[in-house]
């Protein structure tokens, strides 16, 4: 990168650009200077919050005339320190908020294009105001970001029946790291015109373009849904229902999640006032079906299914939902277990991904090897079983302070959990992505020949290194 000009200069540039409300300089910039975590706090030059895709290429344009990189940031909801300044105060933090509009909505076509700082939240409720289902859905969709779903290839609750963000998505608008606009915003379905360059900028973490908006899938909206929850004795078990429930409900299975106990009793513990109809058991799923014919015929397929599950005892009881405000606090119960954890203190995540066959032998191993390693540890096991993906935390001792344990172990955990995963043939990260959180591990375990590629794409699209730099790679 070229010797850095005057940062007054640039600053009063941008000033000049974004107006007032456009460029932060001044005052607690903290909100965006802090991952959701608070594992990671840095100090921004300014923070940029454009309204426009022309907006933002001027912000490219002019960081990298000066020689001041960018840390791109959607709702900041991040749990791998993906979005958050380093400590230099050299940076500029380029918040999508601003840009939160929805473009169009095609019915005949199944789309919605929205701009890339639109709350998930929001891009649900305008496809249901059309009586139509944007399937993606995660317990930060009040506050998370399209454009961050969309970087970080979010995942989320119904990846079984949807899949992830790249597979919802159609086409992408996108601000290149030299500030040209790139317009892919195709709501084609089919469109074989050389490299897809779509599916290079999602999961780019903002490394190699910064996201401004992007055309996403729709779905009709399923004419009823069925919730309940289920207590099974192992994962085997629960693994052996998911098999059921696959035969008997094939793509309406729309959610299938599990829920160790001691994840349940932490929210038990710091959320009281939320009812659990199961006595604690083992293991908990949470599972879903969708149906698109009637209500009636979703409940007989849901009743048949558990009625099948309790004669072959792979359950021991289950609570069925009742109406849609049962169902949102059966969800509300699975979603609470990350905020639960906050209130415990911090703990050392895994956002890991194997095949859904080799779940329970790595649990079982994994958690034997680690409660010998660290005697006390406690396990917040829980997650996507459907696809495969588990959210395998590691608490401290109770009455040892959480920070100190994952200051002094957290990598020796680390490699324990990963070489299992590893062994196991999976992933280190499902959906969280790497950002600072696991650069080091992902240079470790990523073949050579993976991480060489990855560099020459990064070299190409970003040569003096003004996205994201020190993120992903």
């Amino acid at each position: 990168m070229s010797s850095p000009l005057p940062h007054d200069e640039l600053l009063n540039a941008l000033q000049q650009l974004l107006g007032d409300v456009g460029l932060l300089r001044d005052g607690d910039l903290s909100a965006y200077e802090q991952d959701w975590r608070r594992r990671y706090a840095g100090r921004a030059l300014a923070v940029a919050r454009p309204s426009s895709t022309e907006q933002v290429a001027g912000v490219v344009k002019l960081c990298a005339a000066h020689g001041v990189s960018l840390v791109p940031q959607g709702g900041n909801t991040g749990l791998v320190g993906g979005s958050t300044p380093d400590a230099s105060g050299t940076q500029i933090v380029l918040s999508l908020s601003r840009m939160n509009r929805v473009r169009s909505l095609d019915a005949a076509n199944l789309t919605l294009t929205v701009e890339a700082g639109a709350v998930l939240q929001s891009v649900q409720a305008a496809a249901a105001a059309q009586e139509l289902l944007f399937p993606l859905s995660l317990a930060a969709e009040g506050s998370c970001s399209i454009g961050g779903n969309l970087a970080s290839n979010a995942g989320g609750t119904q990846v079984l029946r949807y899949g992830n963000a790249r597979e919802l998505c159609l086409g992408l608008e996108v601000v290149t790291a030299q500030g040209e606009i790139w317009d892919g915003l195709s709501g084609l379905r089919k469109d074989n015109t050389g490299y897809d360059l779509r599916d290079l900028f999602i999961g780019s973490e903002g490394t190699l373009g910064i996201i401004t908006a992007a055309t996403l899938k729709l779905f009709p909206k399923p004419v009823a849904q069925m919730t309940a929850l289920a207590a099974c004795e192992s994962l085997d078990q629960a693994v052996q229902l998911l098999s059921l429930a696959r035969a008997r409900a094939g793509s309406g299975l729309t959610g299938f999640e599990v829920m160790n106990q001691f994840s349940l009793d932490l929210v038990r513990q710091h959320f009281p006032q939320l009812q659990q109809p199961l006595a604690p058991c083992p293991w908990t799923v949470l599972l879903e079906i969708s149906d698109s014919e009637s209500e009636a015929h979703a409940r007989g397929l849901f009743e048949g299914l558990l009625e099948a599950a309790l004669e072959g005892e792979l359950i021991s009881d289950a609570a069925v939902a009742e109406s849609l405000p049962q169902s949102r606090a059966l969800w509300h119960l699975r979603e609470s277990i990350p905020l639960a954890q906050a209130e415990e203190g911090l703990n050392i995540k895994h956002d890991i991904a194997l095949s859904v066959s080799a779940i329970p032998a790595f649990v079982s191993g994994t958690d034997a090897a680690l409660a010998q390693a660290y005697p006390g540890i406690r396990m917040v096991d829980f997650g996507h079983l459907g696809d495969g993906n588990l959210h395998y935390n590691v608490q401290a001792p109770e009455g040892q302070p959480a920070a100190e344990f994952l200051r002094e172990h957290e990598k020796a955990i680390n490699a324990i959990v990963y070489d299992a995963v590893v062994a196991h043939g999976g992933s280190i990260s499902a959906e969280h992505g790497i950002g600072q959180l696991k650069r080091e591990e992902l240079v470790a375990r990523k073949s050579p020949v993976a991480i060489g590629l990855m560099r020459a794409i990064k070299q190409a699209l970003d040569p003096q290194g003004v996205l994201n730099p020190g993120r992903l790679l």
